[in-house]
């Protein structure tokens, strides 16, 4: 998959996207300010929400709209919620330039046609569909439809949703496709993260597989990467007491800083499979275990177990060879200390 001038595969640096959802708040400058910060922190991308409140639900106050599943918006109607999070589209243009100023790709989730075609018309390298709309066939394929790379998130998606828009993508001849595990909660519970499920998403549809994280901290992104996640993407505030109806799930400047410098360790530390000894790791050899002499021995005298022992360091005869040796005859006298060696012995 190509994002921009990234290649996003197995082979090259997990990509790191930070959300800024709803964390500006209602700020321009809020958001000019989180991209800063983004970059700052060492991500590779900012991504936005493309909708308006009427273009993602209604304004109806009818039971079926209100927020009551015991999340950090119970109370709430779908259409106030939107509408204080959404971002105006007049912003967007400008927080796109700025991004790349900061040398960041910025692309974003649109949720319905209009916004594609907003989305298209600013150039975007890619898009996201958002947990609640991979079932949206008809929206899937609309930006499938554009040839670019498609990143799915599956926060509420059975095995058979999540095929159904993978099929989506395929049917318009977009082959370009990542798919991120989530759990649409928020914050989401360690124990419902299932990380496991992210190298099977690869095997299983044969796309790059990575993680949209909604817990507390840190942690389970990194644990992802180990796992074989390749695009991260975890939400951004410039600061939790600010409030916002994402502040709570998201992390600060500082952890975000933290969480990429921890998954660019965690690359280096997986390296590849390998049996091979490094320079460093070949002279640490010399502190392993061979057969050395330890008491003095005079020639014609037997090797036993009380003159011939394994020990550090490594200069001497391979331990594999002890039983070999023990019972044979010194040629010559040999003092304490030295190494085990073949000629020694008649």
């Amino acid at each position: 998959m190509k994002l921009d001038n990234r290649i996003v595969d197995e082979n090259n640096p997990t990509f790191i996207v930070a959300e800024l959802s709803a964390n500006h708040n209602g700020s321009f400058e809020n958001a000019v300010e989180l991209i800063k910060e983004a970059a700052e922190a060492g991500v590779d991308a900012i991504k936005l929400q493309t909708y308006t409140a009427d273009t993602i639900t209604i304004d109806c106050d009818k039971d079926y709209f209100r927020i009551k599943q015991d999340t950090l918006w119970d109370g709430r109607t779908l259409y106030n919620l939107y509408k204080e999070a959404y971002m105006p589209w007049e912003w967007q243009p400008k927080l796109k330039k700025i991004a790349e100023e900061e040398g960041l790709i910025c692309f974003s989730s649109p949720f319905d046609k209009a916004a594609v075609d907003f989305l298209e018309d600013i150039k975007v390298p890619a898009y996201k569909v958002a947990s609640f709309e991979i079932t949206d066939i008809p929206l899937i394929e609309y930006m499938a439809s554009k040839g670019k790379p498609m990143i799915l998130a599956t926060g509420i998606a059975t095995l058979a949703d999540i095929e159904e828009a993978v099929n989506a993508c395929r049917r318009v001849g977009n082959n370009q496709i990542a798919i991120l595990k989530c759990t649409s909660a928020y914050p989401a519970p360690f124990e419902e993260m299932n990380l496991r499920t992210i190298p099977n998403l690869a095997e299983t549809f044969g796309v790059i597989s990575g993680l949209s994280d909604h817990t507390l901290g840190i942690n389970v992104a990194i644990a992802a990467v180990s796992l074989g996640a390749k695009i991260i993407e975890k939400h951004f505030t410039l600061c939790r007491a600010d409030g916002g109806p994402d502040a709570a799930f998201s992390l600060e400047p500082d952890e975000l800083k933290t969480m990429v410098k921890a998954i660019r360790e965690t690359e280096k530390a997986l390296g590849e499979v390998s049996y091979n000894l490094t320079d460093k790791m070949q002279k640490s050899r010399e502190f392993s275990r061979s057969l050395f002499i330890v008491k003095d021995i005079k020639k014609g005298e037997i090797l036993t177990e009380e003159n011939i022992r394994s020990i550090r360091p490594g200069f001497g005869l391979h331990t594999k060879y002890y039983r070999d040796i023990i019972g044979k005859k010194a040629k010559n006298d040999i003092k304490k200390g030295t190494p085990m060696e073949w000629n020694f012995i008649e």
